[in-house]
């Protein structure tokens, strides 16, 4: 068993924002702490990913649908969709992805 703390680890730079990684056995966690305005381009990976809004508001597009997401909303993005983000205040997102993204260690 591993415990974390997430205070104590070094924000990483993704995609121009801010977040903190966590990577179990067959998962990538990411905590973002986004900045009203930062923008996530348009891509797509071959994980699933699922987008848990703890606080703000963000403009998240799948595959050229907009939805608005706010605190206690969650988004399920399939393996390869094309997606984008935008915050439209600071926010606070959890994404899970399966498998773990490789990418991000």
């Amino acid at each position: 068993m591993q415990f974390l703390d997430l205070s104590k680890m070094p924000l990483r730079t993704l995609f121009g924002c801010k977040a903190h990684v966590v990577h179990s056995e067959r998962m990538t966690f990411v905590h973002w702490r986004y900045e009203a305005g930062d923008v996530i381009r348009e891509h797509a990976h071959p994980h699933e990913q699922v987008a848990t809004m703890i606080e703000g508001e963000l403009d998240l597009t799948v595959g050229g649908e907009t939805r608005r997401l706010a605190p206690g909303s969650v988004a399920i993005v399939p393996p390869n969709a094309p997606h984008s983000a935008r915050a439209v205040t600071p926010c606070y997102v959890i994404d899970a992805f399966c498998p773990v993204r490789e990418d991000y260690r």
